[in-house]
């Protein structure tokens, strides 16, 4: 029975994992098995970050052209909200670099 799942994460478009132990207290295979299906899933970080540039692009669009003060906030809070799951996504590519370099040590 595995000790970890990878759980959808709507607000970031990929799957999270989730461990029920501390990585150190994984067996090696266990570990292999979790980073494979890591790598697959961090693969498609830079596409969901691409997708999520886009949408900033549209809504500054709208805000350059928008005179309402309620609808600008709005757009505003919508590209604070993409920024900051880029930001996310960003952290979780960085994560597999922390693990490969504690498999090799």
């Amino acid at each position: 029975m595995n000790n970890y799942q990878f759980v959808w994460n709507n607000r970031l478009g990929i799957s999270l994992p989730v461990l029920d132990y501390d990585w150190d207290d994984y067996a090696e295979s266990e570990r292999v098995r979790i980073v494979e299906q890591w790598e697959t899933i961090r693969g498609t970080i830079p596409d969901r970050i691409i997708a999520f540039e886009q949408q900033i692009q549209t809504r500054q669009a709208q805000l350059y052209e928008e005179d309402d003060f309620e609808v600008s906030c709005s757009l505003n809070y919508d590209i604070a909200e993409l920024a900051s799951r880029i930001n996310d996504l960003h952290i979780w590519y960085r994560i597999n670099q922390e693990i490969e370099s504690r498999r090799h040590s």
